[in-house]
């Protein structure tokens, strides 16, 4: 499965200390060999996984490309954008 940021979710996630990043690299690991689908609420037709227990990642399927869109590492950045919709 290929793996493609966007430009947001790419600043997002150079904005991440080392520690961090190495977890969410491990999310998107998991991401594309087990493809955990959580459906974020609202109809919308991201997925989100718990990258810890604050930290969330926002993640697209289509075809064989893994698209990932966001890297929150607070709940509460997470929550804002959330609450957009």
């Amino acid at each position: 499965m290929n793996v493609k940021f966007t430009e947001q979710a790419r600043k997002e996630f150079l904005k991440l200390d080392k520690q961090m990043q190495i977890r969410f690299k491990e999310a998107i690991i998991k991401i594309t060999e087990f493809p955990d689908r959580k459906h974020l609420k609202f109809g919308l037709p991201y997925y989100a996984i718990n990258v810890t227990k604050q930290a969330r990642l926002i993640y697209e399927i289509q075809e064989n490309t893994l698209y990932i869109l966001h890297c929150f590492s607070t709940h509460k950045n997470y929550e804002k954008w959330y609450k957009a919709f």
